[in-house]
């Protein structure tokens, strides 16, 4: 997609137009099968609690994919706190550091001598990006509603509730014998978010209107017709000036009393019932273009939503949502702890039989990334869309060493194909960004992204050298490219992102340099992202596991490309001869995967560091699993022995996903117990790193996907990590690779059924404990297996 293109379809978006009804991938289950596979809401779709939200971590999201909102569920006073995904600081910039390409050979000399703090302190000198810290994500503000004369809800009667089925928050009491009832939907058609309030007394809706920002520059100004416009422009970032207008315009419709305006609020006194509509926007159209008008976007989207009833809004996007949602079902069994609030149970969940919970937070985390990524919006960030601030926790940007990637691991097999278009979008971007810091930072072809990115592209290395300069996190992401072909198996698709396949290959074709002592290709410089290796102050070092396991993975899934699109010969020759040179995946001296070239493990400073980077070989990569490499599968089991299972939300959702593939069923689920507790999981179910980032919310997720499901080549792996906590249960509506979808259901902790569709055909293997049976699938025809023993229905 080119610069143009993403503009055309930013600009459908923000103008009211929802892509995914039009949408067609192959392997992606329709509306019709979803609703039929899934079946319909239940109250086991539900977050709810018994009082309002007095912190941030404890209000309700709603999105639609490009703004979003946390509501809090006041009485009195509520809050909804208000983002649009391309609300950024800062405007475009270049921030290759012109010192860069001149200084790379003497950091490189340093690192192979090993004078690894000199080399660290060249590259902080003479090769981080300028400014050294990319732009952050911002918050909109808020929209405050006071209800005068509001007294305290009745003993019994609060209640406030996700419903994670129709994507909808609704707040209900009764005060002075009224019953009060608000609604709140982010609508994806009329890119509006709609709140609505009703009263069981005609004229006891009265309210006044607020909109309030951080921002340092905006205005607040009340309109005619019932509008309040919040409008002003943008913060600036490390030095870079702010380039982007904003508007948030809403708009009261009320049924009886009256709406007045002052200066900068808005009063409804005596309505029968009111709807607010809320409409968002700025002046961005892609990391090269800022003249888009946010004035006329939010205009347009109020008048559209004003001419339809607030019922219709909230329907048109429960539809939008369930004809995504319902795709997956899925059942872990329930227990009476399954009929308690939401912030009970995860209070109690370590201690707790509640499998119903972590079917919950499965449901949940599907639910965040379909309304924080849509086609057409950003990728999903560190916090997803929703963010209170405007100097986030790590600027809550896309780090690209391990977060962005993790959002997005339960996309392709609990059936959210769509979701990926904003990251393979932001890809394409960064593609184009990258290829100028290979040009004039590495003087490579080709195209390179280091550990994080922002709403502005930029590729090179930040923060400091120990964190940031790590050439890898490009080729990460290209993975997911590769991906979304292998499940859906669109070769036009496939033809569209081969040139940024092969632009990532050129870079490290032309970097790679051999190790003087080994003779290997390695990465130089580089390190095992954010882990110090005990020889020196800092991380840098020369050809780390997790580098050689992600460009094995990268030439492998190219070459691959190449074959499919039946192009390239020489090229997949030269991929192969270099894959071939790689430092390999070695066992150190305590059995262990060794994290770096050399066996460093046993001295670093933190045993128990938080990422596990030289496992990605393990998952999310496959190219060390227990079947064709037992030894290292060993020794990855070692090495997640001795860093422990304990860790930060991402890092813990990680570990679990890794001990699954290692099919040790009953320890993943003791981690994910952790991860549901409230060490690790906010009242509102968010990821709890400490603080909130999302990625642990799709992390965990994953988990519980590869669980109960493994997809890897032709092989289908059925319930290969199936704990003990979960012997009866079902799950519908997965998908693997070779665009398949997945049904299954178990008793007494063995297979009980499993329903395979390819939608293209071709052989594959199911497997399901020891049990294997190869099978040759008539396209769109269903295979039925019975038993453990894979008996033909």
């Amino acid at each position: 997609m080119s610069l143009d293109d993403f503009s055309v379809s930013r600009r459908a978006l923000v103008a009211g137009g929802s892509t995914i009804a039009a949408l067609s991938l192959i392997g992606a289950p329709d509306a019709e099968a979803a609703g039929a596979a899934a079946g319909s809401a239940t109250t086991d779709d539900l977050l709810w609690y018994r009082q309002p939200a007095k912190l941030w971590t404890e209000a309700l999201p709603v999105g639609n994919g490009r703004i979003g909102a946390m509501v809090f569920g006041g009485v009195s006073e509520e809050r909804l706190q208000l983002n649009e995904d391309t609300l950024w600081a800062g405007g475009p910039y270049n921030p290759v550091n012109p010192q860069a390409k001149a200084a790379l050979p003497e950091v490189r000399k340093l690192i192979f001598e090993g004078r690894y703090d000199e080399a660290q302190a060249l590259a902080k000198d003479k090769v981080m990006a300028v400014p050294l810290r990319q732009m952050s994500y911002q918050t909109m503000g808020d929209m405050l509603l006071s209800f005068p004369g509001l007294g305290e809800p009745e003993a019994g009667s609060y209640r406030r509730e996700l419903d994670i089925d129709a994507a909808r928050a609704t707040t209900r009491f009764r005060a002075g014998g009224v019953d009060y009832t608000r609604t709140v939907v982010a609508s994806p058609a009329e890119q509006v978010i709609a709140v609505h309030l009703t009263a069981s007394k005609r004229g006891a809706i009265g309210f006044d209107l607020k909109l309030a920002s951080p921002q340092k520059h905006h205005s607040v100004q009340a309109l005619g017709g019932g509008e309040l416009l919040l409008a002003g422009t943008n913060n600036e970032g490390f030095g870079i000036p702010g380039a982007l207008k904003f508007q948030t315009r809403t708009r009261v419709v009320a049924s009886g009393g009256r709406v007045a305006a002052a200066n900068d609020s808005l009063t409804v006194r005596g309505a029968d019932e009111v709807t607010i509509l809320i409409a968002m926007a700025t002046s961005y159209r892609n990391y090269a273009d800022v003249g888009g008008d946010p004035e006329a976007a939010t205009k347009a989207q109020i008048a559209a939503a004003a001419k339809l009833p607030f019922r219709t809004i909230a329907e048109k996007a429960a539809q939008d949502h369930r004809a995504i949602f319902r795709r997956v079902s899925i059942d872990l069994g329930r227990t009476a702890e399954a009929d308690k609030s939401t912030d009970e149970r995860i209070a109690q969940s370590e201690s707790a039989n509640d499998p119903a919970l972590a079917a919950l937070y499965f449901k949940y985390g599907r639910y965040l990334l379909i309304t924080s990524s849509r086609p057409g919006s950003q990728p999903a960030n560190l916090q997803g869309i929703w963010n209170e601030s405007v100097n986030p926790p790590w600027g809550s940007k896309y780090t690209i060493n391990i977060n962005t990637q993790m959002n997005y691991w339960p996309a392709e097999p609990t059936a959210m194909p769509e979701m990926v278009e904003p990251l393979i979008a932001m890809v394409r971007d960064i593609a184009q960004t990258g290829a100028r810091t290979a040009r004039d930072m590495y003087g490579a072809r080709g195209w390179v992204c280091h550990h994080n990115t922002d709403l502005w592209r930029a590729t090179c290395p930040i923060d400091g050298p120990q964190f940031g300069l790590w050439p890898m996190g490009g080729a990460w992401l290209c993975l997911h490219l590769w991906d979304r072909y292998d499940y859906g198996r669109d070769a036009q698709y496939l033809a569209s992102v081969y040139p940024i396949l092969k632009g990532a290959c050129e870079f490290f074709l032309d970097t790679l340099v051999k190790d003087p002592e080994t003779g290997w290709m390695v990465t130089n410089p580089s390190l095992s992202p954010e882990n110090n290796h005990g020889h020196g102050a800092g991380s840098l070092c020369a050809g780390p596991t997790m580098d050689m396991q992600i460009i094995r993975a990268l030439f492998t899934a190219t070459a691959s490309a190449a074959g499919v699109l039946k192009q390239d010969p020489r090229f997949v020759t030269e991929l192969e001869a270099m894959r071939g040179r790689l430092v390999p995946n070695r066992i150190g001296a305590q059995g262990q995967l060794m994290e770096w070239k050399d066996d460093w493990d046993a001295g670093v400073k933190d045993l128990h560091h938080r990422h596990v980077s030289h496992l990605f070989g393990l998952f999310p990569d496959a190219q060390i699993n227990p079947d064709d490499t037992p030894d290292l599968a060993a020794a990855v089991r070692k090495s997640l022995e001795i860093r422990g299972d304990k860790a930060t939300g991402w890092a813990t959702a990680w570990r679990i996903n890794l001990w699954a593939r290692l099919r040790d069923g009953n320890h993943a689920h003791s981690i994910l117990r952790f991860l549901l507790g409230s060490e690790r999981t906010y009242p509102n179910m968010f990821d709890a790193h400490p603080p909130f980032q999302i990625d642990g919310n799709f992390g965990g997720a994953s988990g519980i996907t590869e669980m109960l499901m493994q997809s890897v080549g032709t092989g289908i792996h059925l319930l290969p990590a199936l704990p003990d906590a979960w012997p009866s249960g079902s799950i519908r509506g997965l998908r693997a690779r070779g665009a398949c979808m997945v049904d299954l259901s178990w008793k007494g902790g063995a297979l009980a059924q499993a329903r395979i569709v390819s939608m293209i055909g071709g052989r594959h293997e199911i497997r399901c404990g020891e049990v294997r049976r190869t099978i040759d699938f008539a396209p769109g025809k269903a295979r039925v297996l019975a038993g453990p023993d894979l008996r033909t229905a």
